[in-house]
């Protein structure tokens, strides 16, 4: 395995199916080192809230991207390419196995797909652009998107507002047209084998553990950890206190609900993001599905792949 290529076991699945503990597993079995692939991790204080695996829970493997920044900062897809390939080239130059071990799809995806090499939002063009679908009509701008890229109007909907106006922002943005753009997307990891493991369970089994898990931050207690950031100067706006969870103690705190509501709401948060990563997730090419706990069926298939 060369350091500079290294090969790659990416765990993923919804939340709570039980990612973290297989790919510990594996590492222990292989011979490797966990990257975490979750967006909340990587922030230093976000522990309860995020089910941080432990040291204890680590079980002597080294984790990576845990714990990196700070909450202040928005951490990007991005951030997450360029750290995790840093990391899994580590991991490689020490002849270890890097594990890449997450539920944000997002980061997946631009890990294995890449990043769209287009231009970010520009504010000015997008309001210009939303204003004269208002006053005349999201046809007319679909229109004009079936002017400039044909290519790309086959495959948006005529209704597809955010779409549409996306793309006819990047065409004025650079004069070339958005389908051009996804042409030029790479993937970070081209070359390298990579093996895609899905995580998945029946429906009511992972409500359970998802119910479970959000009965246990509450318990570890959730509740003091936000308080104790906030506390510390940690501004209720920073971008960890977007995730599950976070986003009701902070109105509980507030004092607009109660205990028993933000534990629900935060249950029922959590299945529903669990719903979407699914989505996400069976949409990606190459994942071969297990269950969680067969721990001998993930090592063999990996060692398959890697002979």
């Amino acid at each position: 395995m060369e350091a500079e290529a290294p090969a790659l076991v990416i765990v993923l699945g919804p939340t709570a199916v039980g990612k973290s503990r297989a790919a510990v597993e594996l590492a222990l079995r292989l011979g490797g080192e966990v990257v975490s692939g979750d967006s909340i991790q990587v922030y230093r204080g976000f522990d309860i809230g995020t089910d941080k695996p432990s040291l204890e829970a680590r079980r002597g493997v080294p984790h990576h991207l845990i714990d990196i920044a700070g909450p202040e900062v928005q951490f990007t897809a991005a951030d997450f390419v360029r750290e995790a390939l840093a990391a899994a080239g580590g991991i490689a130059a020490r002849g270890r196995l890097p594990i890449v071990a997450g539920g944000t799809g997002l980061y997946i995806k631009a890990l294995c797909d890449g990043l769209f090499p287009g231009p970010g939002r520009d504010p000015v063009l997008r309001a210009a652009l939303e204003a004269e679908a208002k006053e005349l009509g999201l046809e007319t701008l679909f229109r004009r998107l079936e002017a400039v890229d044909p290519e790309y109007a086959r495959k948006v909907r005529g209704r597809d507002r955010v779409r549409i106006i996306r793309a006819l922002e990047v065409h004025a943005a650079t004069g070339r047209p958005i389908s051009e753009h996804f042409r030029a997307t790479e993937s970070p990891v081209k070359g390298r084998t990579v093996v895609r493991i899905g995580l998945r369970l029946e429906k009511d089994e992972l409500a359970r553990r998802i119910d479970a898990r959000v009965d246990r931050m509450f318990a570890l207690g959730l509740v003091d950890e936000v308080r104790a950031l906030l506390d510390r100067g940690v501004p209720a706006t920073a971008p960890p206190f977007r995730a599950l969870g976070y986003s009701h103690v902070l109105r509980l705190l507030r004092g607009e609900t109660g205990l028993d509501e933000a534990v629900a709401l935060t249950k029922a948060d959590t299945r529903r993001y669990a719903k979407r990563q699914m989505t996400w997730f069976r949409k990606m090419a190459g994942v071969v599905w297990f269950p969680p706990d067969d721990a001998a069926a993930l090592e063999e298939h990996v060692r398959n792949r890697l002979k």
